[in-house]
């Protein structure tokens, strides 16, 4: 099971640059701005991952009654997954899952 340390501390996008406040209800682990996060984490708000490399946002599964947005760090490869934050911006989650229905249809 894993164990959940809370971090939710003010950071810097590395992708679009901007000053990130935490988010104040739970871990702040990604911009809400461009939903970029960095792979930071082996057990969540650890922040043991010597990767560090930037997790771009690839698509949107359904969690509870929120969604997960799935990423794919650019520096290793490995796939994570990050619960949708209430301030993140809508229009872009609109897109990943527009997105992941035109993948779809393209290879079915």
């Amino acid at each position: 099971m894993k164990q959940f340390t809370m971090k939710d501390d003010e950071f810097t996008c590395e992708y679009c640059n901007k000053l990130i406040k935490p988010l104040g209800y739970t871990a702040r682990d990604h911009c809400p701005y461009c939903l970029y996060s960095k792979h930071v984490d082996i057990m969540p708000g650890d922040r043991n991952n010597n990767c560090l490399g930037l997790l771009k946002p690839i698509g949107i599964e359904k969690f509870k009654d929120t969604f997960k947005i799935i990423y794919k760090c650019q520096k290793c490869g490995q796939n994570h997954k990050n619960i949708m934050a209430k301030d993140d911006d809508m229009n872009l989650i609109i897109e990943l899952s527009n997105n992941q229905i035109k993948k779809k249809v393209k290879y079915s």
